[in-house]
């Protein structure tokens, strides 16, 4: 794994160590920035299963301001906290050791939002929908956030989402790419 692109472009990432992550790869990753940047002026990330923090970290390379990066698992936070090191600017990202669904509030309770979201929970464990509602609710999403979803073909995402519209989706083997934008209606 690498940083594809952008100011910290072909330094190496770390991946998760075990069984208990799915590292997006090189390949999706890049497919992923081509269709909603390739590069950006500013804006905040914030990244739900972050895992090894390769799609939060390759956004701030590629121009994020400012990146919030969620995992729940400690082998998760270690990764990513060596992962951000390579940048040189830690300063960049924010990284909370949470379970997905309850730090939400917390990030309402303190007025965070977000222009980019990046939603690549468990394969089993799937959930987008109802996290995608309650992002939008608790009032965390910019107008014109990206919401990008990376399930396995068998989640089929709705084309139609009440407060979103669906932005691009793609198919990369067994990975289903599906990015929405919200309304902010």
């Amino acid at each position: 794994m690498r940083i594809i692109a952008g100011e910290y472009g072909g330094r190496r990432l770390r991946a998760v160590p075990g069984m208990k992550t799915r590292p997006t790869t090189d390949k999706v990753k890049e497919s992923i920035f081509n269709m909603i940047g390739p590069f950006f002026e500013g804006g905040k990330a914030l990244d739900l299963f972050a895992g090894s923090g390769g799609l939060s970290i390759e956004a701030v390379s590629r121009g994020v301001q400012q990146a919030t990066l969620i995992d729940r698992q400690y082998l998760a936070i270690k990764t990513i906290n060596d992962n951000i090191s390579v940048t040189k600017e830690p300063q960049k990202f924010n990284v909370i050791k949470a379970d997905a669904k309850r730090i939400l509030a917390k990030l309402a309770r303190q007025e965070q939002r977000f222009n980019y979201l990046f939603l690549d929970p468990p394969y089993k464990k799937q959930q987008i929908i109802e996290m995608i509602n309650r992002l939008a609710t608790l009032g965390l999403l910019e107008k014109g956030a990206l919401l990008i979803c990376e399930t396995d073909q068998t989640a089929k995402l709705p084309t139609e989402l009440e407060g979103f519209e669906l932005f691009k989706r793609a198919d990369y083997g067994i990975t289903e790419i599906t990015i929405y934008r919200y309304r902010g209606e």
